[in-house]
C-alpha cells in the first residue's frame, strides 16, 4: 500500500469491476477476486462510515440520490475509502475531514 494507484489497490481488494464479455455479448460488470478478508472488513467498515463520516456518507447519499442500488453506492464508497487509506498511507498523514 502507499506505492500502488487507484485502479491498482482497487484490484488488489477486490473492488475492481471485472466484466464478462464474449463476442457480441455484454455481461454485467462484477466486483470479485483479490482478498476476500479485506473486502468483508471494508464493508463493514464502510457500512459505519456512512453513518458516522460527512466525506463517505455525502458520497453515498449522492450515489443514491442519482438512482444507483444501496449495494453498488456501498461498493463505490468501500473504493473512495481505500482510495483514501492507500493516499493517507503514501502521504504518511492521518485522516482529516
Amino acid at each position: 500500500m502507499g506505492t500502488l494507484n487507484n485502479k491498482q489497490i482497487a484490484a488488489l481488494t477486490g473492488l475492481a469491476p471485472i466484466n464478462r464479455d464474449s463476442g457480441r455479448t455484454k455481461g454485467k460488470r462484477r466486483i470479485q477476486g483479490g482478498r476476500n478478508t479485506i473486502r468483508v472488513i471494508l464493508y463493514m467498515a464502510t457500512v459505519s462510515a456512512i453513518q458516522c463520516n460527512p466525506v463517505i456518507k455525502a458520497q453515498y447519499d449522492l450515489l443514491v440520490a442519482k438512482g444507483k442500488h444501496k449495494k453498488v453506492a456501498i461498493v463505490a464508497c468501500m473504493r473512495k475509502m481505500i482510495t483514501i487509506l492507500n493516499a493517507m498511507v503514501r502521504d504518511n498523514c492521518v485522516w482529516a475531514y
